[in-house]
């Protein structure tokens, strides 16, 4: 069983900076690619960001610049810092990871439980 528990978020005025926080636990073997996604009220989740086991990046057009992924690897973690936040950020997001959990067995998708970010103007 593997749980991604997320910490972060909240209430920030336009301009200001959030960091996001996910780690996972349970049985793991390994994680694959880490990421971060978003959905605001009435739209589909979208992707914002996402890393690689080798550290490599991809940030949505929406963000770059503003936002930046890192990870983990030793404590299976993975970040968002949010910088110059916009109305427009304001969503729920959530942090994804592909993981096998043995040497055997397949890689799986795991979502954490959602997080709130509002921006106010």
């Amino acid at each position: 069983q593997v749980q991604l528990v997320q910490s972060g978020g909240g209430l920030v005025e336009a301009g200001g900076s959030l960091r996001l926080s996910c780690a996972a636990y349970g049985t793991i073997f390994s994680i694959d690619v880490m990421g971060w996604y978003r959905q605001a009220p009435g739209k589909q989740r979208e992707l914002v960001a996402t890393i690689t086991s080798g550290g490599r990046t991809n940030h949505a057009d929406s963000v770059k610049g503003r936002f930046t992924i890192s990870r983990d690897n030793a404590k299976n973690m993975v970040y968002l810092q949010m910088n110059s936040l916009k109305p427009e950020d304001t969503a729920v997001y959530y942090c994804n990871a592909l993981v096998g959990v043995s040497t055997t067995s397949g890689m799986y998708t795991y979502w954490g439980q959602g997080t709130q970010v509002t921006v106010s103007s």
